[in-house]
């Protein structure tokens, strides 16, 4: 069984993440994506971040039924920092009488910028089949206050001109995905909620209603 790997920290998780989970499967041939939520993300500072167990749960409720996908937790159990790479040798040797062949690390653009800054980027690259996904940001409303920011030698500094060049700049083999881009980010989610602004589809209905009966990212009726 082919097997892909999605981590962030699903702050909320959206109608964007769900998309590029299906495109792995039907465009790559993966039958499986486990997304993995971050307990403490290395690289980010995060704002307005709600807690591991809701970010799991969100997720579990957002593809139910759908076999495909599933959540693996074991950063969250393990607490503190995790790091890619502890987390794939902790997948392999999980699944290693299911896996065929590789695990698909599925990254977006911006990721894919500062991979080289990756602890053991060099031997992911080696145990992993790199898959590179497209990304575009666009703000319709001010997330000012509500954007993670990068820490340590991790700039953030991403921009229009980096996403033309990250294809033919990245060091390491990979497959490109030449996914739909949906202009859709948790940061501007958290941002209308907490704005009184619309968002209610771009979360899966599973989603919205978490969000709501649990007043998460300041909503108010």
């Amino acid at each position: 069984m082919k097997f892909a790997i999605l981590g962030g920290t699903f702050n909320p998780v959206h109608i964007g993440h769900l998309a590029l989970a299906d495109d792995v499967c039907k465009s790559l041939g993966y039958d499986r994506v486990i997304f993995i939520p971050t307990f403490i993300p290395p690289h980010k500072q995060m704002a307005h971040v709600e807690s591991a167990e809701d970010r799991a749960q969100m997720l579990k409720n957002s593809f139910e039924g759908d076999e495909r996908f599933l959540v693996e937790t074991c950063e969250i159990d393990r607490g503190g920092v995790s790091y890619t790479i502890d987390t794939v040798h902790y997948l392999i040797e999980k699944y290693k009488d299911e896996l065929d062949g590789k695990f698909g690390l599925i990254m977006g653009q911006e990721n894919a910028f500062e991979f080289d800054k990756w602890k053991g980027a060099d031997e992911l690259a080696e145990i992993t089949d790199i898959i590179i996904a497209q990304r575009q940001q666009s703000k319709s409303v001010d997330t000012k206050g509500f954007e993670n920011k990068s820490t340590g030698a991790y700039t953030g500094g991403f921009n229009n001109e980096d996403y033309l060049n990250v294809f033919n700049n990245f060091n390491h083999h990979y497959v490109p995905l030449k996914n739909l881009i949906l202009p859709v980010s948790s940061t501007e989610i958290r941002a209308r909620i907490a704005s009184g602004s619309g968002w209610r589809y771009l979360v899966p209905e599973a989603v919205f209603k978490y969000i709501v009966d649990n007043k998460l990212y300041e909503y108010a009726d």
